[in-house]
């Protein structure tokens, strides 16, 4: 038995298992399992593969999409370039020795759900968060040559903060980018604390949130007209990527 899995913490509901057993069973793909690791500290990845020589890949979400690089023997192109990887593999060249490398699918699975959206009036992008998810998004906005400012609690970790914003600012920035996890279930009454009065039907507010289908921060684009998506297609992308590149190790 192949296993896949993710790793995280918390982990609550998840996409990835969701999808991959579907997918198994639809296309009648057998002999590979996939299941959810909750890791209260990253150090236990180590761990986790020593003991059990069936893993060959892994997905990788918060809080360690970072931290887990520790570990990683070999990252791909743009995965170092980003710094932050969402998607791993497991080679065993023997007994002892492991070979781990990363992947950043994030940045595909953005970039192709982004693109058909925009338009000549999306100039400027604000990215919401500065986390793994954020890197990935910073990376793609780069390769389209899209300025962006990234907005932060504190300014240390950031461009601007939040209390920095308002009118010309939004004005400015016709592409508005969720990337922190303020507004996902069960928490779906809160959202980044932006002026969303400011917003028009001029801008595209994507929200890298799936559940709830329409994040607080996405209705508020909506009620002003605003282009929205949230992050479901960007999932679906990339769990593709990363099977197409975890089949090479089987």
């Amino acid at each position: 038995m192949i296993k896949l899995g993710l790793i995280g913490f918390p982990l609550g509901h998840s996409f990835s298992k969701n999808y991959y057993l579907s997918k198994f069973e639809r296309e009648n793909i057998t002999g590979i399992d996939y299941d959810l690791y909750s890791l209260p500290n990253i150090e236990e990845f180590a761990d986790l593969i020593k003991k059990d020589s069936r893993f060959h890949g892994f997905n990788v979400t918060i809080p360690y999409k970072q931290s887990v690089l520790k570990f990683v023997t070999a990252l791909s192109v743009e995965a170092e370039e980003i710094g932050a990887v969402n998607c791993l593999t497991i080679h065993r060249r023997d007994d002892t020795t492991i070979a781990i490398k990363g992947y950043n699918t994030d940045a595909f699975g953005f970039q192709k759900s982004l693109e058909p959206l925009l338009t000549d009036k999306h100039n400027r992008a604000l990215v919401l968060g500065n986390g793994g998810a954020a890197r990935a998004v910073c990376y793609v906005l780069n390769k389209l040559d899209i300025p962006y400012l990234l907005v932060s609690r504190n300014r240390e970790n950031g461009d601007i903060t939040y209390s920095d914003l308002d009118q010309k600012i939004i004005e400015d920035h016709q592409i508005i980018i969720n990337c922190s996890p303020v507004g996902t279930f069960p928490n779906a009454d809160e959202c980044p604390n932006i002026p969303y009065e400011f917003i028009t039907a001029d801008h595209l507010l994507y929200d890298l949130i799936y559940n709830p289908e329409e994040t607080l921060f996405l209705q508020n684009g909506k009620e002003r007209h605003a282009v929205t998506k949230n992050g479901y297609e960007m999932l679906v992308l990339q769990a593709e990527k990363n099977w197409q590149i975890w089949k090479e190790t089987f």
